[in-house]
């Protein structure tokens, strides 16, 4: 199934449904502020999280010009990093952030920027992994977000057919189940550091995520970016 084809799918009902988890809605208890070296260009980089309303879910704020939802619909296929793209703003290499974000339960936040350079701007690569986004998470805690004069529910989307997505010599699959488990293999022969490994989680939780996930440092081989 070719990535068009799977964004389709999962917005349609007969691949996902939403759920009620019986919880509230919750965003970041203050502001946290990260200051590193972009990835690909090499810039040095302030981003700013700020707690949100429920209801507006995660976005970048882009010097207040324009806003991209940190979603799919706004993802555009690009070597080596995840990019979001709208309101004629790219931002690059947002792949860590995000996974912190939603592994820990932040279901709200708005995300800023501080250099924009054509209308382009780059999450930092801080050390190469989610970690340093999940400890400073973790030090401001969270909070109910809070809605007008109330709150608002959360829901998950929940599986209800598997499915999967190939490219070359990789590929992922889903599969409808009571709990998250991930199952993850790489085989990198050139590089022999990296090599063949395989990794299996138990049932995922913030925890285990910040334990076993989130130091997980990103790497490429020297033939990808010369």
């Amino acid at each position: 199934m070719a990535l068009r084809d799977t964004l389709k799918a999962l917005k349609s009902s007969n691949f996902i449904s939403w759920k009620s988890t019986g919880k509230l809605q919750k965003t970041i208890a203050s502001f946290i502020e990260k200051t590193g070296k972009t990835l690909h260009s090499g810039k040095l980089t302030k981003v700013k999280l700020l707690p949100e309303l429920a209801g507006q879910g995660r976005y970048f704020d882009c010097n207040s010009e324009g806003v991209i939802q940190a979603s799919i619909t706004f993802a555009e296929e690009t070597p080596l990093c995840t990019t979001l793209c709208g309101d004629g703003f790219k931002i690059r290499t947002v792949e860590h952030l995000l996974s912190a974000l939603e592994a820990t339960g932040v279901d709200n936040c708005r995300i800023m920027i501080s250099d924009f350079d054509d209308r382009t701007a780059e999450i930092p690569i801080l050390d190469g992994s989610a970690r340093e986004w999940v400890e400073a998470i973790e030090q401001v805690g969270l909070k109910v977000a809070t809605y007008q004069d109330g709150n608002c529910e959360k829901l998950v989307p929940v599986l209800n057919k598997p499915m999967h997505v190939c490219r070359n010599d990789s590929f992922i699959a889903a599969f409808p189940a009571e709990d998250v488990r991930i199952s993850y293999g790489v085989s990198f022969p050139q590089v022999p550091a990296i090599g063949c490994q395989w990794f299996s989680s138990a049932p995922l939780d913030v925890s285990f995520y910040a334990k076993q996930i989130a130091p997980a440092r990103t790497f490429c081989i020297y033939e990808e970016v010369i």
